[in-house]
């Protein structure tokens, strides 16, 4: 226990991931894990800041912390880190059109980004939307490109849901990486740059931060 203490006399942050963590989805939207509602009740009533982070991308943000709330979760969006957004300012920055291929439930998050005549594809969890004929269409975009870039948020394996586990984005970023010899850009866990930015919204330094993530 004091070994625990003297660890945790400098935290002034705690970062904490959403999916597996706080609950695990399902059909009807999702289950909380036991305590997990109680245990982000007592950090919020302690002194430390509190942000959570995330590679959801089957639901906005706004849905998924609907979602939470609904589930007993005090949580608001400006808590939330998720990758649409970050992926939204680097697409901005760089000039990028993106061709989508993305969940129904997050298009909205790219409403205001140019997807004409697309330079670049952009993969996230999109579920069923993973076909053969929706994979061969990204494949075909990245192939005429001249410099292909290939962004993919998140690059999980897999995930879990009450009916098992779920084949994650990753394993569509690696066909893809295979198929077209380029190496995807990663906006999300484990992306050094991602913690950094949901470090810099708390204002606390990383040897002063807690991660609990899977």
């Amino acid at each position: 226990m004091a070994v625990w203490g003297e660890r945790l006399a400098g935290v002034r942050g705690v970062l904490l991931d959403i999916s597996g963590v706080l609950f695990d989805s399902c059909e009807g939207g999702g289950v909380p894990i036991p305590g997990s509602v109680e245990a982000v009740a007592r950090l919020k009533q302690s002194q430390l800041k509190v942000r959570f982070c995330t590679n959801e991308s089957q639901k906005s943000r706004g849905k998924l912390v609907g979602l939470l709330q609904r589930l007993g979760f005090d949580i608001s969006e400006g808590e939330v880190t998720s990758p649409a957004p970050a992926a939204c300012q680097i697409l901005k920055e760089r000039g990028l059109r993106p061709h989508l291929l993305v969940h129904d439930d997050i298009l909205s998050e790219f409403d205001k980004i140019d997807t004409s005549n697309p330079n670049c594809v952009l993969i996230a969890d999109a579920g069923d939307a993973f076909s053969y004929k929706n994979m061969n269409k990204a494949f075909q975009v990245l192939m005429e490109l001249e410099n292909p870039v290939l962004i993919s948020l998140g690059k999980g394996r897999y995930y879990k849901e009450t009916l098992g586990l779920m084949l994650d984005v990753g394993a569509y970023m690696k066909a893809l990486e295979y198929a077209c010899g380029v190496e995807a850009e990663v906006v999300g866990k484990p992306s050094p740059e991602f913690f950094k930015n949901a470090l810099q919204v708390l204002g606390v330094e990383a040897h002063q931060s807690l991660l609990n993530f899977l």
